[in-house]
């Protein structure tokens, strides 16, 4: 019986599930049913051949990202004065670094999440006291307990923290002295110059985390197989590339620039594992690939192969011996431009029918 191809792009219906897992650009070639899906057919043999390879097989899904800084915020001045010292775009401040100074006091960066709102002193009980407690402790001023009440010797403590600094010893502390972010900031832009007047409330720094992180936008309808955690490998502008792994997976649907035409998308952020490989870039164009399911240690043919018979199955074409015999398979696992294989005594080795391209 004549072999017939099916251009790229069209295809049964009965294959039509299958295109939509591998992205629907395979070539399918339909037979027509046969009394013995498993003996030699009085037919020519098929134009070329592929061999059935045993191996692992893994999904992935490639995407375009860009290598940037995530958690954007601004630090608000909180008292009114001149600007006199303010660091350099780039810089990274840790807890305790100077973030800006105003009239010649700095404000200090201390982590957390409760926001600087109030002064700490003597008698002042609440999460905030906690957290400025817990970050002196960090820093090693210690010899009270880190609660919720700041006593005599939290005081005595922070004496002891603002002489080591050059600051006025005062034992307390307030959002003049420090700004409270989750951990270590990157001073993205500085709205203000040296010399202009601050006010509570008015942006002094725009700050990022300081981790470098690729960011990308993934159709909504790949983004079930990604997960927190999924290891990935990001293609760097140079060609060179650097493992990482997925840190999180958005769950707001972002539509298209042109609705009509693209696809709904989800933010997907991953980490690197060597992140010290992209230091001087930011804003750089990257390709991640992210893998997805593997079964190991398995039988797999080109998708080209398939056979797609009329009763929604599926068969491979074997080549031995100068003849042809068409073999039904289960089929799994659909990766790499090619398809997991089993049943009809396939082994490694076995010469399958693909079309001629």
């Amino acid at each position: 019986m004549k072999r017939l191809s099916i251009k790229r792009g069209t295809m049964a219906a009965a294959a039509l599930a299958i295109v939509a897992v591998v992205g629907g650009s395979t070539a399918f070639t339909a037979l027509t049913s046969s009394d013995d899906d498993d003996t030699s057919r009085d037919r020519g043999l098929p134009p070329a051949t592929e061999a059935v390879e045993r191996g692992d097989l893994s999904q992935s899904t490639q995407a375009e990202g860009t290598i940037g800084h995530e958690g954007k915020r601004k630090i608000n001045g909180a008292a009114p004065g001149t600007l006199t010292w303010a660091p350099k775009a780039g810089s990274v401040i840790k807890r305790n670094g100077r973030l800006y100074e105003v009239d010649g006091s700095p404000v200090r960066l201390m982590y957390g999440s409760e926001p600087m709102y109030r002064t700490l002193k003597e008698g002042v009980e609440g999460d905030d006291v906690r957290q400025f407690e817990q970050n002196l402790a960090e820093l090693g001023y210690t010899g009270f307990t880190v609660d919720e009440e700041f006593t005599d010797l939290t005081a005595a403590a922070v004496k002891r923290w603002q002489e080591a600094n050059g600051d006025k010893e005062t034992g307390t502390v307030g959002p003049e002295n420090i700004a409270v972010a989750a951990g270590t900031v990157r001073v993205e832009s500085i709205p203000l110059s040296v010399g202009d007047q601050t006010a509570p409330g008015q942006p002094v720094l725009n700050t990022t985390g300081s981790e470098r992180v690729v960011t990308m936008k993934v159709d909504v309808a790949e983004s079930g197989s990604i997960k927190e955690g999924d290891k990935v490998t990001v293609t760097l502008p140079d060609g060179n590339s650097t493992p990482g792994k997925v840190r999180s997976v958005g769950t707001a649907v972002e539509k298209g620039e042109d609705p009509t035409e693209d696809s709904p998308k989800i933010s997907v952020t991953v980490s690197l594992d060597e992140p010290d490989k992209v230091d001087a870039l930011d804003q750089a164009p990257v390709s991640v690939e992210l893998k997805g399911e593997t079964v190991k240690d398995v039988l797999t043919v080109p998708v080209e192969a398939l056979l797609a018979l009329p009763d929604k199955g599926f068969a491979v074409e074997v080549v031995e011996g100068g003849k042809s015999r068409e073999v039904v398979v289960e089929l799994g696992l659909f990766a790499q431009g090619r398809v997991e294989v089993s049943g009809g005594g396939l082994r490694e080795g076995m010469k399958v029918g693909v079309p001629k391209i």
